[in-house]
């Protein structure tokens, strides 16, 4: 295969087994930092071209992060709502043996898209070795994601964008679209900092209190409601949410809800990108030039991949939430010092590419690349 650029990709390895029928494919982009880290997602419409981009992305994701890890990423191509635990279990360890010759020198694995710490502690058993992947179930050395490192990282860029412009959290407004694992956890630690949610969002709509919604009552409606609309408040559309008066807002959840159309109308003046991709780069640039200022998804959702790491270095769940706070901070702060003209993804980029042609011309021209 052609090499796309001087980055990567290194690896890309589509696989099959006949008895199972798992169709899967592997990429790994860059590994000069380190072995490639990225989830396994499973999902009925997964493409090699699809996994060729995120593996690229979590390159510069692991390097903004100053992380020991390259860029990888995994998808198998099924549809768990059709799959029993046995079957899906089946795909699972078929795909890891077809990846084994690989990790964890060249590839660690983790969770992603339906998949879960259940299913990192099948991948780790097929290997046969605990360093295999990351985001495995506690009594076994893991860190789960359910832990909220990646809501605690997104809260914490926040925070450093704020103090960047000489401003306090207290009392600032944000909404947040998105009430899973990384919207409840933004929005307690957001709160606990002393800024005021007033508007939250899933898949049933838009809840709206100008003077406030309170974190542990939204756990309460969203646990025996199954919505935060079924708290005190006006109820909107979903897509409401983008354009609310805020001080801050927070795309956590669908790709591509700020656009051409509604960009006009978005009227926050920080964006803390919790979600992958929420936003085109040129709509971005648009919000840029109205001196919006934005943290881009590879930033500031890096807490996960920040608590991936110390997984592998064995730490306890309080040295992770340090390390993650140190690293979104350090790198938040230089992403935003860097940033020319407010283009802090152009910032975030040019630092990550930095930090992986570094380790390149360190190991010679082209890395570990032939290796």
């Amino acid at each position: 295969m052609k090499k796309e650029d001087e980055f990567g990709f290194e690896r890309v390895l589509e696989v099959y087994d006949q008895k199972t029928g798992m169709q899967g494919v592997c990429v790994i982009h860059n590994t000069a930092r380190g072995p490639g880290k990225g989830g396994i997602r499973m999902v009925p419409d997964v493409t090699t071209a699809e996994v060729m981009g995120l593996a690229r992305a979590m390159s510069w994701k692991n390097a903004m992060a100053d992380l020991p890890f390259g860029g990888a990423k995994s998808g198998i191509k099924a549809d768990p709502r059709k799959l029993t635990p046995e079957q899906k279990e089946g795909l699972m360890r078929a795909f890891a043996g077809k990846v084994r010759e690989f990790i964890p020198g060249l590839y660690i694995a983790g969770p992603d898209m339906n998949t879960t710490e259940k299913e990192m502690a099948q991948f780790a058993d097929e290997i046969g070795s605990p360093m295999a992947c990351t985001g495995k179930p506690s009594n076994i050395g893991g860190l789960p994601h359910e832990l909220g490192s990646t809501g605690f990282g997104v809260a914490t860029a926040t925070k450093v964008a704020v103090e960047h412009q000489g401003k306090s959290l207290d009392g600032m407004t944000v909404a947040i679209e998105g009430f899973g694992n990384v919207g409840t956890f933004t929005m307690k630690f957001l709160e606990e900092w002393g800024a005021k949610v007033v508007a939250l969002s899933d898949s049933k709509g838009t809840i709206y209190n100008k003077d406030g919604l309170k974190y542990e009552t939204m756990m309460k409606a969203k646990s025996e409601k199954g919505t935060v609309t079924a708290a005190h408040g006006e109820k909107l559309d979903a897509a409401k949410l983008f354009e609310l008066p805020v001080d801050i807002l927070v795309p956590g959840a669908r790709p591509d809800v700020i656009t051409h159309a509604n960009v006009g109308n978005v009227k926050a003046k920080i964006i803390t990108e919790a979600a992958n991709l929420p936003i085109k780069y040129d709509v971005e640039q648009i919000l840029m030039k109205k001196n919006v200022v934005i943290l881009p998804d590879f930033v500031a959702n890096a807490g996960g991949v920040i608590s991936s790491y110390c997984e592998t270095m064995s730490w306890n769940e309080k040295k992770m939430f340090e390390v993650v706070e140190e690293k979104l901070r350090t790198n938040t702060k230089i992403m935003l010092e860097r940033a020319k003209e407010n283009d802090t993804r152009a910032a975030a980029l040019v630092i990550a590419k930095e930090r992986i042609k570094e380790a390149m011309e360190k190991k010679g021209e082209w890395g570990k690349q032939y290796v």
